[in-house]
């Protein structure tokens, strides 16, 4: 479809509308000074070499794509079997399901996190501050995501038909899930996996609550950076943009290896 020369106009203001904050804090990052001219005094790099030569931004991108990676991970283990059984055992609790996705849309994350701060801070089970909640709290934010994605995986490939079909042919239903209904959903729990690992990556309000600087991820590194240099903090948001770009780039081409016809 060919766009007319007005909503090319409209499209090309559009991005530079939204691109133009972002450059000018790519050419703050690095420049050596840029206050009162039109543009900076010279340019460096050397803030991008002291936030990567920071053990703590380091640890901070580690920690992320370790807690995103172990919830997207754990998320998978349980809602795929779970929806699975549901579909082709107990289709009448899908009812239950969908009223039991919908609550974290219902629950501000502050709240989760005072509550779950509440639950696990004591003797018992101490856990405030560490991994294991920020994997639960993440477990929950990400439940719904992960549900629909996969629902509608199997609602498009009929699991009740091909799991019939398999059991006419002599397999269990063990097998028939792994090498007739699995494959199948790979486009889906692929699809899913990779948009809930990127909304956990930017995940600020849980992570900074529930863990802070006991557990600091790369949004917490960032907010407790805020009062340090105004180049090195424009370093810490473009390194930490390019990798949602990067990992928007891997997710656009991981659906077009699974999915080449693009439905």
């Amino acid at each position: 479809m060919k766009l007319s020369n007005g909503k090319k106009v409209i499209i090309i203001a559009l991005l530079i509308y939204l691109f133009l904050p972002l450059l000018g804090t790519l050419i703050y990052s690095i420049s050596t000074k840029w206050q009162a001219t039109l543009l900076p005094n010279g340019l460096t790099l050397k803030w991008y070499e002291q936030l990567f030569s920071d053990v703590r931004f380091v640890q901070a991108i580690q920690r992320s794509f370790l807690t995103s990676g172990l919830t997207c991970l754990l998320s998978l283990t349980v809602m795929i079997p779970t929806i699975f059984i549901m579909v082709v055992y107990y289709p009448k609790l899908e009812k239950v399901m969908k009223f039991v996705i919908t609550l974290p849309f219902a629950m501000p994350g502050i709240v989760l996190a005072v509550g779950l701060i509440k639950l696990y801070s004591g003797d018992i089970l101490p856990l405030t501050g560490t991994i294991w909640i920020l994997v639960g709290a993440y477990f929950v934010l990400i439940m719904p995501f992960m549900y629909q994605g996969i629902r509608n995986a199997m609602r498009t490939v009929e699991v009740k038909t091909l799991m019939e079909a398999a059991s006419l042919l002599g397999a269990s239903d063990l097998k028939a899930f792994w090498y007739v209904i699995f494959p199948n959903l790979i486009k889906g729990v692929v699809v899913s996996t990779l948009l809930s690992f990127s909304m956990l990556f930017g995940e600020f309000v849980l992570a900074n609550i529930l863990a802070g600087g006991n557990y600091e991820t790369i949004q917490v590194y960032l907010y407790t950076q805020k009062g340090s240099s105004g180049h090195f903090t424009s370093a810490i948001v473009i390194s930490y943009f390019s990798f949602i770009l990067l990992l928007s780039y891997v997710i656009i081409k991981i659906k077009k290896i699974v999915d080449p016809a693009g439905r």
